[in-house]
C-alpha cells in the first residue's frame, strides 16, 4: 500500500526540490546585487511570496481552478516578476522562467504557447531598452526559455504518475468487482438448474415412497449425482473454470422435464463444437429450464439444436410463457441479460419471448468457431476473470471426476 501512495508524492517532492532551487539561485544573485540590509529583507520577501506563488501554481488541484482565479494569480505573479526588473536589473532577470512554466500550466493551448514565446520577448526588450549586453541578454532568454520548460515537465510528470497511480488503484477495484459479478453469475448458472432439479427429484420422490418404492430408491439416486455434480460446479466457480456439453445437457434436461411429467421432444444431434460454444449454448439450455421449472406451468417442451449456415442454434420452446428474467432486464449479471452478454461476446445472439399459441421461444444461436479475438472464454471476455484451464476437457470427462 505504501509504495503507489509513495511514488507521486516522490515526484512532487522532486518538483518542489526543483523549484526551490531555482530559489536560492535568485537569492543568491539579488544578494550579490544588493547593498544594504532593508533592501535586501525587501527583496527576500518578494522573492518568497513569488515561490510561494509558484508552488501553488504547480499545486495538482491548480489545473481545476476556475479560469478568473488562474487569470488573478498569474497576474500577481507577473507583477512580482516584471517590477522588481526596474530596480534589481539582470539579478532578477531569471524570475521570468518560472512564469513562463505558469502560463504553459493553466493557460489553454495556443494561448499558453503563444504567451510563453512573449515571455522571453518582454525580457529582450527590456534588456535592449536598458542597454544590457548581448552575451547577458541571450543568457537571460534562453534561461528563462529553459527554466520554463523544465518546471512544465516536472510538473506534468508528477500530475502523470498520480494519474497512473489514481487508475492503477481503480483497475483493482473493478477488477474485484468483477469476480464477484463473475462468482455471483457462475452460481446462478449453475447451481440455479441444480436446486431446481434437487427440488423437483425431491417432490417426486415424496409421492413415490409409499407406492413405488424401488422407483423412489432409484430417484434418490438421482438425486444424489446431481447433488454431487453441483458440489463439482461449485468447485468449479471457485477455480474460475468450467466446460459444459450442449449435447450432455441436452440429455440431462430432458431426463429432468420427463421425471416432472413434462412432455419432451430433443433434437440435438450435432456433435462436437468448438468448447466455448459449446459451454454457453450449454447454460443457455439450463437457464432456459431453469426458468421452466421455476416460473411456469408447462406440459410440453421442444428442444432442438441444429447447425444452419455455419451457426449452430438451439430452440427452446414450450407452452408457458416465463414471467420473469426478460432479455432488456437492468440485472446484468444472471438470467437471460447475461446469457445475451455472453453470446455476443463470441459473435452470437438471444432472443427470448411469447409466440403464437400461448407458447414462450427460447432461440441462441452462434458461430460454429468464434471469429480471431473472441478465442478466449466467456468468462474473461465479459468479467476479466482467471485464466481458464485447456478448454478440450469436455463435460462427460468432469461428471466422470
Amino acid at each position: 500500500m505504501n509504495g503507489p501512495v509513495l511514488v507521486p508524492r516522490l515526484a512532487q517532492v522532486i518538483s518542489s526540490v526543483a523549484i526551490f532551487g531555482y530559489g536560492v539561485v535568485t537569492l543568491l544573485n539579488v544578494r550579490n546585487a544588493v547593498a544594504g540590509t532593508a533592501p535586501l529583507v525587501v527583496s527576500i520577501c518578494a522573492l518568497v511570496v513569488l515561490y510561494a506563488v509558484q508552488m501553488a501554481l504547480t499545486s495538482p488541484g491548480a489545473r481545476r481552478w476556475s479560469m478568473r482565479r488562474k487569470t488573478l494569480t498569474l497576474g500577481v505573479q507577473v507583477v512580482l516578476t516584471l517590477c522588481p526588473l526596474a530596480w534589481l536589473g539582470v539579478s532578477w532577470g531569471s524570475m521570468a522562467g518560472p512564469l513562463a512554466a505558469s502560463v504553459l500550466l493553466l493557460l489553454p493551448g495556443r494561448v499558453a504557447w503563444a504567451c510563453y514565446i512573449g515571455i522571453p520577448l518582454v525580457i529582450l526588450g527590456w534588456a535592449l531598452a536598458t542597454g544590457v549586453p548581448g552575451p547577458q541578454s541571450a543568457y537571460l532568454i534562453i534561461s528563462s526559455a529553459l527554466t520554463g520548460l523544465v518546471i512544465y515537465g516536472l510538473t506534468r510528470l508528477t500530475d502523470l504518475v498520480r494519474e497512473v497511480h489514481e487508475a492503477r488503484a481503480e483497475m483493482a477495484r473493478m477488477a474485484v468487482t468483477q469476480e464477484r459479478l463473475r462468482f455471483a453469475r457462475d452460481l446462478h448458472d449453475l447451481l440455479g438448474y441444480s436446486l431446481s432439479a434437487i427440488t423437483l427429484k425431491s417432490e417426486l420422490i415424496h409421492r413415490l415412497v409409499t407406492v413405488h418404492p424401488e422407483r423412489a430408491r432409484d430417484e434418490v439416486a438421482t438425486v444424489l449425482q446431481i447433488s454431487r455434480q453441483a458440489l463439482a460446479d461449485v468447485r468449479l466457480v471457485a477455480s474460475g473454470y468450467r466446460d459444459m456439453s450442449l449435447s450432455a445437457e441436452a440429455r440431462s434436461v430432458a431426463e429432468v422435464l420427463a421425471a416432472a411429467d413434462i412432455d419432451v421432444r430433443l433434437t440435438a444431434d450435432v456433435g462436437r463444437l468448438h468448447p466455448l460454444v459449446d459451454t454457453v449454448l450449454a447454460t443457455a439450455l439450463r437457464e432456459g429450464v431453469t426458468n421452466i421449472l421455476r416460473h411456469s406451468k408447462v406440459q410440453a417442451c421442444t428442444i432442438d439444436v441444429a447447425v444452419v449456415d455455419d451457426r449452430v442454434r438451439l430452440d427452446l420452446v414450450n407452452d408457458g410463457a416465463p414471467v420473469a428474467n426478460r432479455i432488456g432486464s437492468r440485472d446484468r449479471g444472471s438470467g437471460l441479460g447475461n446469457l445475451g452478454a455472453r453470446l455476443g461476446a463470441i459473435g452470437g445472439e438471444l432472443t427470448a419471448g411469447p409466440v403464437a399459441g400461448g407458447r414462450f421461444r427460447l432461440t441462441a444461436a452462434a458461430p460454429l468457431r468464434p471469429s480471431k479475438g473472441e478465442e478466449q472464454p466467456p468468462e474473461l471476455c465479459l468479467q476479466g476473470g482467471h485464466p481458464a484451464a485447456p478448454a478440450e476437457a469436455n463435460w462427460s470427462e468432469q461428471r466422470a471426476g
